[in-house]
This record gives structure tokens, sequence and C-alpha cells, in this order.
């Protein structure tokens, strides 16, 4: 399910981000594209999420 529901929100954020940035260029909105960038962007968030550690590490020393 957190598969799913971080592709709909990247997916949802990259098409809006493709549609603003395109009218601000004065170009047209690309659907395709922005799907393109959708599947990176979140394969790319899959990624970086496994290479950073999960929690904090134990204190030495506090006590």
């Amino acid at each position: 399910m957190r598969f799913f529901m971080t592709f709909f929100w990247t997916f949802l954020l990259v098409q809006m981000l493709t549609y603003v940035v395109g009218n601000m260029n004065g170009a047209g909105f690309d659907f395709k594209a922005g799907s393109i960038l959708a599947v990176g962007a979140t394969i790319l968030i899959f990624v970086v999420s496994s290479i950073i550690p999960e929690g904090p590490t134990e204190k030495e020393g506090l006590n």
C-alpha cells in the first residue's frame, strides 16, 4: 500500500509541477513527460529511503 500511495502522491505533484513550469515557459502541458518524470521520481524516492537509516542509533555516554 505504501508503494501505491507514494506513487499516487508523486504522480499528482509531478503533474502539477509539469503544468506550472510549462505555463511559465509558455509551453503546453505534456502528460506523457510528467508521467515519465513521476515514475523516475518514485523510483528515486524508494532508492533514497532504502539508503537512509530508519532511526537514530543508541546514544552512548549520556548516563
